[in-house]
C-alpha cells in the first residue's frame, strides 16, 4: 500500500519534481490487513461484556427444549398418539400461521421442535441481532470506539469481533439444543442436525445485523430495522405455509428454510442448510463493504439535521423521552399492525376449515366454530402480551443505557429530579404498550373483517387491551432491578423467559398451578370468547406499581453512574 503524499523537500526549498511516494505508515488503521488489527483484544473484551446477558439467553433456549422434549415424551410417547395428534395439529391456518407445517409432527423430534421451529429461531435471532450491534454501532454511537480506534485498531476489528462473538453464540447452542432435545430420548443424529439448523438462522441474522449497524447513526434504529426484517421473514414464511398460491414465499425466509430441512424426516433435506450460509456471506460482505466507505460515527442512512433551536416540547424531561423512544415506538408500531392484520386475516381460514360437516359435527361438541375462531383469537392476543413486555423492559433498559452512557447525568444536574426523570421514561414506555396492543386489536378486527366490522374491533380491542396489567408486571421488575440491583437490570429477560416457558410448557409438563401463577400472563382472560373478570386485573397492577414503587425508591438513593 502506498500513499501519494509528496516528500518534503531537502533544505526547505520547495522541490516541485520530487514526487516518490511515500509508505503509509505500517500502524495506520483501515489499510489491508491492518484493518483487523486489535480483533483479538475487542473479541476478548467482548466476551468478557457479554458473561451475563448471553448465558441467560441460551439457558432460557436450552430450557425451553428440555422442557418440549421430555414432555412430548411423557404425553405422546406412542407412535398411535402422536399420528392422532399429527391429524389435528396441522389442520388449522392458524396453527401452521404460527408453528409452521407438521411434516415431522409423527416423530418424537418433530413434535418437541414443531413449536420451537417459531420460537427457537426467534430467540437465537434477536440475540445475534443485539450481540452485533452491541459491539459495534452501540460502541461507536457514544464514541467509545472512536477512543479505541485512536490506538492500534483496524477499521474492521469492532465488527469481526462483534460478528465472531455471535457467531461463536450460535455455534455453542448446537450442542446445548442438541442435548436438550436428546433428554426426551430423541436421536443423537437428527437432535445434532436440527440444533445446525436452528444456529444457522442466527448465522444468517448477524449478517442482518452487521449490514444494519451500517445504516443508522443510532444503536436503536439499527436494531429496530433488524428486528423489522425478522418480523418480515416470519410473515413471509407464515404466509407462504398457509396460501398455496404463493407457498414459494417461504423459500424467502430463514425461517422457511429451517422448517424445510425436515430434520427428523427418514432422509433430511441437508442442501437446505447451503442457503442460510450463502446469505450470511454475502450479508456480512456487505456489511463490511459499507463499513469501510462511511466515516466512523456516521451512518449511510442520513440524519436529519436538527433545528437551529430546541422546541418548547424539548425543554421538560418528558418532551425529551418522547424525543429519544418515537423512533423505536414507530417501528414497533408498524410491527404490530402489519401482524395484528395478518393474524386477524388468517383466522378467517378457521372458516373454510369448518366446512366440512365432519369438522362441523367435531367443532358442536367442542362448543362450536365460534369458539374455535375466539381460540385462536385469545392465543394471538396472549402472544401479543409477550412481545409488548418484549417492548416495555427494552424502552425501560433505555434508562440505564442513559445512565451508564453517562447522558442522564447533564439532565438530572438541571432541576429535574431523578423520579421526574424516571417517571418520563416510564410514561413514554406504558403509553407506548397501551397504544402497541390497541392497535393489534384495531387491526386484528380490521383483518378479521366480516360482515360486521365494527363489532369485530370493539370487541378485539378490548381483548388486546385487558392483557396490559401482565406486561406492566414486567415493566416493574424492569425498574426494580434498575432501582436496587442495576448491575442485574438485563435480568428482566431471564424473568421473562421464564414466564414464556411457564406458559407455553406449563400444561404438558402438569406443572402445579401455584408453580404456574408465578407467570402474571397465567391470570390474564382469555378474551374474546371467555369472561372477564376484573379482580385479577386489578391484582397485576397493584403488583406492577408496588414493583415500580420499589424500584423508584431505590434509584432515588442510590448512586447514579
Amino acid at each position: 500500500m502506498t500513499s501519494t503524499r509528496r516528500a518534503p523537500a531537502r533544505g526547505g526549498g520547495t522541490d516541485t519534481a520530487d514526487r516518490t511516494p511515500v509508505p503509509a505508515p505500517a500502524t495506520e488503521p483501515g489499510r489491508g490487513q491492518h484493518s483487523f488489527v486489535g480483533t483479538g483484544t475487542l473479541f476478548r473484551l467482548a466476551l468478557r461484556r457479554d458473561r451475563l446477558m448471553v448465558p441467560i439467553w441460551l439457558g432460557v433456549l436450552f430450557l425451553f427444549t428440555i422442557a418440549s422434549s421430555v414432555s412430548v415424551k411423557n404425553l405422546f410417547g406412542s407412535a398411535a398418539s402422536r399420528d392422532q395428534l399429527a391429524g389435528s395439529a396441522g389442520a388449522t391456518p392458524a396453527t401452521v400461521a404460527m408453528y409452521g407445517p407438521s411434516w415431522d409432527v409423527g416423530t418424537l423430534g418433530g413434535l418437541s421442535t414443531w413449536k420451537m421451529n417459531t420460537m427457537g429461531a426467534v430467540l437465537l435471532a434477536l440475540l445475534s441481532i443485539f450481540v452485533v450491534t452491541r459491539h459495534t454501532r452501540g460502541d461507536e454511537e457514544p464514541g467509545r470506539l472512536e477512543l479505541i480506534r485512536a490506538g492500534v485498531a483496524g477499521r474492521y476489528a469492532g465488527l469481526t469481533a462483534g460478528v465472531l462473538v455471535a457467531l461463536l453464540t450460535n455455534l455453542v447452542s448446537v450442542p446445548l439444543v442438541a442435548l436438550g432435545l436428546m433428554a426426551g430420548s430423541i436421536g443423537t443424529g437428527p437432535s445434532f442436525g436440527y440444533a445446525l439448523a436452528l444456529a444457522l438462522v442466527g448465522f444468517v441474522f448477524t449478517g442482518v445485523a452487521a449490514l444494519t449497524a451500517q445504516l443508522t447513526e443510532s444503536s436503536r434504529a439499527a436494531n429496530g430495522i433488524a428486528a423489522a426484517v425478522l418480523a418480515v421473514a416470519f410473515l413471509l414464511r407464515a404466509l407462504g405455509d398457509t396460501t398455496s398460491q404463493i407457498s414459494w414465499l417461504d423459500w424467502l425466509s430463514p425461517l422457511g428454510w429451517l422448517v424445510r430441512f425436515r430434520a427428523f424426516a427418514p432422509e433430511p433435506h441437508w442442501w437446505v442448510l447451503a442457503p442460510p450460509v450463502v446469505a450470511m456471506l454475502a450479508l456480512l460482505a456487505i456489511g463490511y463493504l459499507l463499513a469501510g466507505r462511511r466515516d466512523l460515527g456516521a451512518g449511510l442512512l442520513p440524519a436529519r439535521l436538527g433545528r437551529p433551536a430546541a422546541s418548547r416540547a424539548l425543554s421538560g424531561p418528558f418532551g425529551l423521552a418522547w424525543r429519544l423512544h418515537r423512533g423505536t415506538l414507530l417501528g414497533w408500531s408498524i410491527g404490530f399492525a402489519v401482524l395484528g392484520g395478518a393474524l386477524g386475516s388468517v383466522s378467517n381460514g378457521l372458516d373454510d376449515f369448518a366446512a366440512s360437516q365432519g369438522v362441523r359435527d367435531m367443532l358442536r361438541a367442542l362448543g362450536g366454530q365460534q369458539a374455535l375462531v375466539d381460540s385462536y383469537l385469545s392465543f394471538t392476543m396472549a402472544l401479543a402480551a409477550l412481545v409488548v413486555a418484549v417492548y416495555l423492559i427494552q424502552a425501560l433498559l433505555r434508562m440505564r443505557s442513559e445512565e451508564t452512557a453517562y447522558r442522564a447525568e447533564p439532565v438530572l444536574a438541571t432541576p429535574v429530579g431523578r423520579l421526574r426523570w424516571a417517571a418520563s421514561h416510564l410514561t413514554v414506555a406504558v403509553l407506548g404498550a397501551a397504544w402497541l396492543l390497541a392497535l393489534m386489536g384495531l387491526f386484528a378486527g380490521l383483518g378479521r373483517g366480516g360482515d360486521d366490522v365494527g363489532h369485530q374491533i370493539a370487541r378485539l380491542l378490548g381483548a388486546a387491551l385487558a392483557q396490559l396489567p401482565a406486561a406492566l408486571v414486567l415493566a416493574g421488575i424492569t425498574v426494580a432491578l434498575i432501582g436496587l440491583l442495576p448491575r442485574w437490570s438485563v435480568a428482566a429477560w431471564g424473568v421473562l423467559g421464564l414466564f414464556v416457558a411457564i406458559g407455553q410448557f406449563g400444561d404438558l409438563l402438569k406443572l402445579n398451578q401455584r408453580v404456574r401463577d408465578i407467570s402474571p400472563f397465567t391470570h390474564t382472560p382469555a378474551l374474546p370468547g371467555g369472561t372477564l373478570t376484573a379482580t385479577p386485573l386489578i391484582v397485576l397492577s397493584v403488583v406492577a406499581i408496588g414493583l415500580t414503587a420499589l424500584g423508584l425508591l431505590g434509584l432515588r438513593r442510590r448512586d447514579i453512574g
